[in-house]
């Protein structure tokens, strides 16, 4: 059964996810208020940006509290799919947002109409850029401690609204100088933006609840690691997977036939401990397979079949 999450990642991705909904929020009151003044669709589209970031954030928050749970008698690899499920939801609602700004934004294109108050739109804007820098930094540094995929994600999608906002901010400066065409045809850009960012993060999401391997250079790692004792003659069959902050190892490793059982077991366990020790949150299974030594034989230098 997997071991139960570390306190410094209960804490870190409990913090970071709060941080994302508590910015999500201020920054939903002060959009609605300049769109209220100003009338940008531009704005609007930034505004109905910041209530999907809600949204995701809320479902992110729920979902992580979920999988940090320990696993239970029901669940026992635990309850990591709860992270690739909520960003299978936030892609969902992000994605439906761009198509009614996409909508809206051609409305704007073929009927433009003046703003007013741009200026409170443009102080917006540049308020919303700063608080999401210093969430961007906050989330940074939990996915540098925890590794956590779930902050990842919702990093990358502040990361997005980082130009979104410039975006809006370049939008109403040109539309303040009579270049109105500008709001309604950077509505539709945010929100074609929009709404790649969102099948890319639903397509991530679905690979993870399908069980795709984890990263090469994690696979090229665990190969490293068992083969530094020299008593492993070679290996087959590593199957590897992520389940939220859990990485799960299955491998086979081929030892000396003549070794007893008690020194199979001892190397594989030693295996084991190198894997767990360099991927902390991670549930290693190693078997291992009798080999018959020729003479003069040299174990493999790739990952045998």
């Amino acid at each position: 059964m997997p071991q139960p999450v570390s306190d410094n990642y209960k804490f870190w991705v409990t913090w970071a996810s709060r941080a994302s909904v508590a910015t999500a929020s201020v920054l939903i009151l002060a959009k609605l208020i300049a769109w209220f003044y100003s009338g940008s669709a531009s704005m609007l589209a930034s505004l109905t940006d910041s209530l999907m970031d809600a949204a995701a954030s809320l479902i992110n928050l729920m979902a992580l509290r979920l999988a940090i749970q320990p696993a239970d008698d029901k669940h026992r690899f635990g309850h990591g799919k709860a992270e690739p499920l909520a960003t299978l939801a936030q892609a969902g609602f992000i994605l439906g947002s761009s198509f009614l700004l996409v909508f809206h934004g051609v409305d704007r294109i073929l009927k433009p109409a003046a703003l007013t108050h741009g200026n409170v739109g443009i102080g917006v804007s540049v308020f919303a850029i700063v608080l999401t820098l210093a969430l961007l930094a906050v989330q940074r540094h939990a996915v540098k401690v925890t590794g956590s995929t779930a902050i990842a994600a919702d990093a990358l999608h502040y990361r997005s609204d980082l130009l979104l906002n410039l975006a809006v901010l370049v939008a109403l400066m040109l539309a303040g100088q009579g270049m109105l065409w500008a709001d309604g045809v950077f509505s539709v850009l945010i929100a074609l933006y929009i709404g790649y960012g969102a099948v890319t993060l639903g397509y991530e999401a679905v690979q993870l609840l399908l069980d795709s391997e984890a990263e090469p250079e994690v696979r090229q790692k665990v190969e490293e690691l068992a083969r530094e004792d020299e008593r492993v003659l070679g290996l087959h069959d590593m199957r590897t997977r992520r389940s939220g902050h859990m990485l799960f190892v299955q491998l086979h490793i081929e030892l000396n036939s003549d070794l007893s059982l008690r020194e199979a077991h001892d190397i594989a366990e030693s295996v084991e401990d190198r894997i767990r020790d360099h991927f902390p949150d991670s549930d290693v299974i190693v078997h291992q397979d009798p080999q018959e030594v020729v003479p003069g034989f040299q174990p493999g230098s790739g990952l045998e079949s």
